[in-house]
């Protein structure tokens, strides 16, 4: 999820997959009925990393998971493939995350998912979400730098515990789990050999994406695929406007899209179908495409319907037949994502005129930091991401500094605007495919995958090789002089 306009928080999905839409939601993972591949334990996880005060000393439960059925053993030195965990419960990750168990047999790997701190079952002390959330002194210990100090942790642990010592490590994430896995592998890189970082926008921060870039391109693929459907989404907005200014206007609009409750404010509709559109743009995956879904609908919507009435057409095409529509189902109501947003990711997108499907509402640091102290009572830190992490001059800090990164983006992706998509070095390499969505890569191999998805993994699993082979020449040498 993320960003804010001046008017309230956007939030385009950021996360591997979209658990919306009813068409391509993913059946959970149940740990109840799991596998017996799949083992769940729980770290006892130090609450702060980073302070020395009595209460930085307090543990929480993480939770994590391990698949040994393919892993060489303990002799064999075979890597272990390590899933860091985004913005959501590690069973949904286990559920849609294919590209560890689809290459495990080949690499011999151990296969390890570790859940985000204040995600799924690993918030401290017990609490809800919700609960946490609404304790500051707690949620002040919710950040991305003790996030990957979790992951850093469990890591050490379970090569202690397997005597996996010489095993190295290649993290993979999706998304905000990207950005996690490449600036593990910059923080970590005695711990991570390498890292796969699927669609990760690493350079959305501090305006060095352009503001417009998520949006330019959901329009675009809305024109790619009908100049018919994209025209009728851009003349609705003053359609909604015009109808909500109406005395009864909200009631008019409350029936036409069957909302759960009445529409106290036209922003909500607009707020919701501008989600579903970007959801639509953002996930649309082979051999399914939600978005040819939602235009054929709108194109295809009943004689004589009026623009309302083809939007509503391609709202039950996408979502579903449902006896109403909920306008919060993009929100999260634990305001966790928002947290982030508001204390560290501060990510300025916005919309722009040039064209766009979408009304203007650029987005406004000022409004921004306002809302964020009403919510949580803090000051953003717009500049916080690149000062730790580093973004400024990426090619020449990661050409400099950083090795074994694998960069990969689907150029259909919205989310592509604030990626790596050009090589910074031999190693630092982007791998990106013109028609691919977000995290297609990592996702389960199918046998109807287009042609170019199957390239697009072939590469990513050679450069791995490559990385892995280096590692065994390195150790074999430098394990040799240390016996001499």
């Amino acid at each position: 999820m993320f960003p804010v306009s001046a008017k309230g928080f956007k939030n385009p999905r950021i996360g591997a997959f979209s658990r919306t839409a009813t068409h391509h939601e993913p059946k959970i993972f149940n740990p109840a009925t799991a596998s017996q591949d799949f083992q769940f334990f729980f770290y006892c996880q130090r609450l702060d990393h980073f302070n020395y005060k009595p209460e930085s000393y307090s543990t929480f439960q993480q939770r994590y998971v391990i698949n040994s059925k393919y892993w060489g053993g303990v002799n064999s030195s075979a890597p272990i493939f390590a899933f860091l965990g985004e913005e959501t419960d590690l069973d949904y990750d286990l559920s849609i995350i294919g590209f560890l168990t689809d290459n495990a047999s080949r690499f011999k790997a151990l296969l390890v998912y570790i859940e985000h701190r204040f995600y799924g079952k690993s918030i401290p002390f017990g609490y809800s979400s919700e609960e946490a959330m609404k304790n500051a002194s707690i949620r002040g210990f919710f950040n991305s730098a003790q996030a990957i100090a979790d992951y850093a942790a469990i890591l050490i642990h379970v090569k202690k515990t397997l005597l996996a010592k010489d095993s190295p490590i290649i993290v993979i994430g999706g998304s905000y789990g990207g950005m996690l896995a490449a600036w593990f592998r910059l923080k970590y890189p005695h711990i991570a050999l390498g890292a796969l970082a699927s669609s990760a926008p690493i350079l959305y921060f501090d305006d060095i994406a352009p503001q417009a870039g998520y949006y330019s391109i959901v329009t675009k693929d809305f024109k790619e695929t009908s100049e018919s459907c994209y025209e009728t989404i851009r003349k609705s907005w003053s359609e909604i406007d015009e109808v909500a200014s109406k005395p009864d206007g909200l009631s008019i609009l409350s029936q036409k899209f069957k909302t759960c409750s009445k529409l106290k404010r036209s922003f909500d509709l607009k707020d919701y179908l501008d989600s579903m559109y970007a959801e639509a743009a953002q996930y649309n995956e082979p051999p399914i495409y939600p978005l040819t879904i939602l235009c054929r609908a709108i194109d295809g919507a009943a004689e004589g319907a009026d623009i309302l009435g083809q939007l509503f057409t391609g709202v039950v095409a996408y979502m579903g037949n449902k006896s109403c529509y909920d306008m919060d189902q993009y929100n999260d109501p634990t305001d966790r994502w928002r947290w982030q947003m508001c204390s560290e990711l501060v990510i300025p997108i916005g919309h722009e005129k040039n064209d766009s499907m979408f009304q203007p509402a650029p987005f406004n640091l000022s409004s921004f930091t306002k809302e964020c102290k009403s919510l949580f009572g803090v000051q953003p830190q717009p500049h916080w991401i690149t000062t730790y992490y580093g973004c400024h001059d990426i090619k020449l800090t990661l050409h400099r500094f950083a090795s074994n990164i694998i960069f990969s983006n689907g150029l259909r992706d919205p989310h592509s605007s604030g990626g790596v998509l050009e090589n910074i070095s031999d190693s630092v390499v982007a791998i990106s495919t013109v028609n691919g969505s977000h995290c297609l890569d990592i996702l389960p191999a199918k046998t109807s995958d287009p042609e170019w998805l199957t390239l697009q993994r072939k590469n990513e699993v050679e450069t791995i090789e490559g990385w892995i082979s280096n590692y065994y020449s390195d150790l074999e040498e430098f394990s040799g002089q240390t016996q001499a």
